[in-house]
């Protein structure tokens, strides 16, 4: 993630002190749904309090050491009124020297709304002068702006009618909540009409979650509020149903080689845990999760997105529609369209997008992973690539000179981003194809690509796993059997990993990388339940009986009857067939599926669960519940 803006408010994870242990190490919670909504809000109040007891003071920062304290511990203080003095002298330190960008805006906001009755005169002016003396740099991504813009707003509407000489932006509060809520009203509509850019990040969930609970909370406006709390629910809701027990998979537009391996390791993770209950929060809460928990108890889950999470009744398939990130250069649309296919099984889920260019740096279009009883430190997820890297695709997305862009992208916290036998990264020439829980990826790569080669992670924790005759490879993860098959003669490398955005060393965490080298080749991967056989051997024997034919030349293609009994047809360059008939994309809704039904270009989404249904219309600003 891009937080050079924090300006020094970048949160570590201290070592907890004596007292009780936080849930993060804790044993993992009960997957069962609490069905009793009294006990269910009782046991979210307790969680909310956890957070705000470690933030404050309880296994994060010492009292009598108040340099320690940034925004988000200052947050928790404020709610628990705690050593308020401390507080707002620390304020006045930092607001010295501010931070510039919407990772330092967001937080300021907060801290300047929930200290209004509580902070000292000094720190609050402190605050205020340093929204006028510093400027603001907006970024460069959707997170980036509705962050800005969010936090923009709602200064605005606590500082009302004052003049451009005392804003960064030279204009006027008026001014300033203009452009403020033009943006916010133009992102929300693009999001209920085409969809998010960044849909599904296994971080910057919390980026988009945060200011809007702000704004939910805080906004004068009973519009605007209404707008925050409707925009909670749209995104909650599709966590909800994108998730294995609270773990967010694949594909993901936005992630990090850390959370795509180990499925769990992801904010969406804290936000499953705080909302749902249903997986342990990642370390420390994620860091940045800890400000949403000075305004948490402020929000009240639907019960409907909380089944959604935790009730469901068998297997499902989501088909829904987003967009690509904004193409500045080489492309004749400006934001095409995505399609997204999630097949969720109680031991299992498949994910994918159709392939091609989506986020060229941090984007992961397909995959599949198993369920774990503990998900934390296991890499439970199987998938292939191609690691594309090109200037050309970067200046499609960016907007600054092409000189540095792909070893400047490497020292701003994507360091894999260049490395050949990277498991991160879409490819213009890769194209995806999934049935139920069946994945077909064929790859056309051009003559003279950096980076030739096909790169399919196995995770440590597969076990059983063994190389057939027949040229599939099979294994157990979990409670899943997994038959992979390479269409290209294949090699194995070890899989070795950057610890961090920022890490240049790399250090091995066990799996291997099976490399083909190869221009012309294709992936074939069918899941299926351990229960569904006697045992592994009945698997095979399933698997090695299906009818499979494929080609390499002159274009890659795969006939496949998979393990469903559904014929797949699958030419690179052309449209799949299934039982012998294409796959209409152009029909595809924003979301359509058991739980999330939306129109494109609706602006309303239905959110369903057995007889429960809650409506979010944004034509209307209005949530309809009823009991069907």
């Amino acid at each position: 993630m891009k937080r050079a803006f924090a300006s020094g408010l970048l949160f570590t994870v201290a070592a907890i002190s004596a007292g009780a242990q936080p849930s993060f190490v804790g044993p993992p919670p009960s997957a069962a749904p609490v069905l009793d909504a009294s006990q269910r809000r009782a046991q979210y109040v307790r969680r909310v309090d956890e957070v705000l007891d470690w933030a404050a003071g309880g296994g994060n920062a010492k009292t009598d050491d108040p340099a320690k304290l940034d925004l988000a511990m200052i947050s928790a203080r404020i709610v628990r009124g705690q050593d308020l003095p401390g507080c707002s002298q620390r304020v006045i330190e930092m607001m010295r020297e501010p931070g510039t960008g919407p990772f330092w805006m967001f937080p300021a906001v907060g801290v300047a709304y929930l200290g209004r009755d509580r902070l000292t005169p000094e720190a609050l002016a402190a605050i205020r002068t340093a929204w006028r003396t510093t400027r603001q740099v907006r970024g460069d991504t959707e997170n980036h702006f509705v962050m800005y813009y969010l936090s923009l707003y709602l200064m605005a509407e606590l500082y009302p009618n004052e003049p451009a000489e005392t804003w960064y932006s030279g204009r006027s509060s008026a001014e300033n909540l203009a452009e403020a809520r033009s943006f916010i009203l133009h992102w929300m509509d693009v999001t209920t009409t085409v969809g998010q850019a960044e849909f599904n990040p296994t971080h910057y969930i919390g980026e988009y979650v945060i200011p809007l609970l702000f704004l939910a909370s805080w906004a004068k406006d009973p519009a605007m509020k209404q707008r925050g709390r409707m925009m909670l629910d749209w995104l909650f809701a599709e966590l909800a149903a994108t998730t294995l027990n609270g773990v967010l998979r694949g594909p993901n537009s936005r992630s990090d080689e850390g959370s795509i391996i180990e499925r769990w390791q992801a904010m969406a993770s804290y936000f499953s845990w705080l909302l749902f209950g249903n997986t342990p929060p990642t370390a420390g809460y994620s860091g940045w999760g800890l400000y949403f928990a000075p305004l948490a108890k402020n929000y009240e889950l639907p019960e409907v997105i909380y089944r959604i999470a935790t009730d469901r009744a068998g297997d499902f398939v989501q088909r829904d529609r987003a967009r690509v990130r904004r193409f500045w250069r080489y492309s004749d649309e400006t934001s095409p369209p995505v399609h997204k296919t999630n097949y969720l099984r109680k031991d299992y889920a498949v994910g994918s997008t159709r392939g091609g260019r989506i986020d060229p740096i941090q984007s992961h279009v397909w995959d599949v992973t198993w369920a774990e009883a503990d998900p934390r430190g296991k890499h439970n997820t199987l998938f292939s690539l191609h690691p594309h890297a090109a200037g050309e695709v970067l200046q499609a997305s960016f907007t600054f000179y092409p000189e540095p862009m792909i070893k400047g992208v490497t020292f701003e916290g994507k360091p894999s981003y260049d490395s050949p036998d990277k498991i991160m990264g879409s490819s213009p020439y890769e194209q995806v194809f999934q049935d139920l829980d069946t994945v077909i990826a064929l790859y056309d790569i051009p003559a003279g690509t950096r980076f030739p080669r096909i790169n399919g992670f196995f995770s440590k924790d597969l076990v059983e796993v063994s190389e057939d005759p027949s040229g599939w490879i099979f294994a157990r993860g979990g409670g899943a059997y997994l038959a992979y098959r390479p269409l290209a003669a294949y090699h194995w490398e070890k899989y070795l990993h950057h610890a961090s955005g920022w890490a240049r060393e790399r250090s091995d965490l066990g799996g291997r990388i099976l490399t083909s080298p190869h221009l012309k080749n294709g992936t074939i991967v069918q899941a299926a339940s351990a229960r569904e056989f006697k045992d592994l051997a009945a698997f095979k024997a399933a698997i090695t009986a299906l009818p499979l034919t494929f080609q390499l030349e002159p274009a890659p293609a795969v006939t496949l009857t998979t393990l469903r009994g559904r014929k797949i047809a699958f030419t690179y360059g052309q449209i799949p067939t299934v039982d012998g008939r294409e796959v209409d994309y152009t029909k595809w809704k924003l979301f359509a599926g058991p739980y999330l039904n939306a129109e494109v270009g609706g602006r309303k989404l239905t959110i369903t669960h057995g007889r429960l249904e809650r409506v979010l219309d944004f034509n209307t600003v209005t949530i309809t519940d009823r009991v069907r």
